[in-house]
């Protein structure tokens, strides 16, 4: 039972992503530590890397870095890789923002390049402009994207620490 259940968990991560992963110079388990740890061996090698991502936490930093392996080679650029973190985490996004902290909203931060010094200077902008951010129910995660960094270039201390706000 468990060996089944290790080859359906294998399975899925290793179907859960495209072949094109490899492109990057790392395997599916992406950037950071693990990867150059463990390399780019397809396989079950990819969950320990992974694994090893995970537990030191040094993808994020290492993907707004350009270090761990992780550079402007990879599929996604800066840009993309935030459309699609906000695209995948909206719902607790917007409740995050509207208390001006949390989880995604730090990753989110992060993703700008800010300092972790900066987080709670970019969690109270979302919720001071929570409103010209998330103007109504309909508004979609890329215009939210797109006000968000319009107010990032306005703001006097964010536009100077987070090195990805304008690329």
């Amino acid at each position: 039972m468990r060996k089944m259940f290790s080859a359906l968990v294998t399975a899925a991560i290793m179907t859960s992503f495209p072949a094109a992963a490899f492109a990057g110079g790392y395997g599916t388990a992406g950037c950071g530590l693990g990867s150059m740890a463990f390399g780019s061996e397809p396989g079950a090698i990819q969950i320990l890397a992974a694994t090893t991502n995970a537990t030191f936490g040094n993808q994020t930093f290492g993907m707004t870095s350009g270090t761990s392996n992780c550079g402007d080679h990879g599929l996604l650029n800066l840009s993309q890789e935030r459309e699609i973190f906000v695209e995948r985490n909206y719902a607790s996004l917007v409740k995050e923002m509207a208390v001006g902290e949390g989880e995604n909203l730090s990753t989110l931060a992060s993703l700008y390049g800010c300092s972790s010094e900066s987080f709670p200077d970019f969690g109270a902008l979302t919720q001071n402009k929570f409103d010209v951010l998330i103007h109504n129910d309909q508004t979609t995660p890329g215009e939210m994207l797109t006000l968000l960094e319009g107010q990032l270039v306005e703001h006097p201390q964010l536009s100077q620490n987070c090195r990805s706000v304008v690329e």
